[in-house]
């Protein structure tokens, strides 16, 4: 099972989970303001917001083998995600430029489960290469599904540097991994330097490039 982490590595299992959980209730609320804004009801924010943080994560779990999901097999996934979007339906009125909560939670999230999707495969066994791509998939598993659900293009989509950013933190944390440098602080750091990325990014309108028609 995926939370079967040895004692040795150098972020612990409960690290990786306290990670994980803070990742579910950030993208969490970040698909729920996005069905919010939607103008869907509470069974509807509840539900664009589970898959918007689980979504992700289930993909990773089946790809390391992980089976059930963890999303599944520990109830605590599922009570995070459900919660904090009903706290964000019941907050709402308060919550002022959603557009941009949704942008700011969204980019936490990114950073976090970039994190926390890399380590968990590199635990796993999966080779560098392969890990980094799992973290990648991790992280933007959920928005693309919160986007479909809401009738947005997808933002990895777009020209964004959004699964670029991602890419680029898992490939570090990958690095760090590898080197013996994965600890708490310096994994924090990979997740907020992503974070910084893709909201610096969305500031000064960097973009990949697009064909010309």
């Amino acid at each position: 099972m995926q939370g079967d982490l040895r004692g040795d590595e150098p972020l612990s299992g409960y690290g990786l989970l306290v990670g994980d959980l803070i990742g579910v209730a950030v993208f969490a609320a970040s698909g729920a303001s996005a069905a919010i804004a939607k103008r869907l009801d509470l069974f509807g924010v509840g539900f664009v917001g589970f898959v918007a943080a689980l979504g992700g994560g289930i993909l990773r779990d089946l790809v390391i083998g992980a089976v059930p999901p963890l999303a599944f097999a520990d109830w605590r996934y599922a009570v995070t995600a459900v919660l904090a979007s009903v706290a964000v339906f019941r907050l709402h009125p308060q919550l002022s430029r959603l557009r941009r909560t949704v942008l700011l939670l969204d980019a936490a999230g990114l950073g976090l489960f970039t994190v926390t999707g890399t380590l968990k495969a590199l635990n796993a066994g999966v080779p560098p290469v392969g890990a980094c791509l799992v973290g990648m998939l991790t992280a933007i598993g959920g928005g693309l599904a919160r986007d479909l659900l809401t009738g947005e293009i997808p933002v990895v989509l777009q020209r964004d540097i959004y699964a670029v950013a991602s890419l680029g933190g898992a490939i570090l944390v990958t690095i760090l991994h590898g080197v013996g440098l994965a600890g708490p602080i310096s994994t924090v750091a990979a997740a907020v330097l992503i974070t910084g990325v893709r909201l610096l990014a969305l500031y000064r309108r960097w973009s990949a490039p697009i064909a010309v028609p």
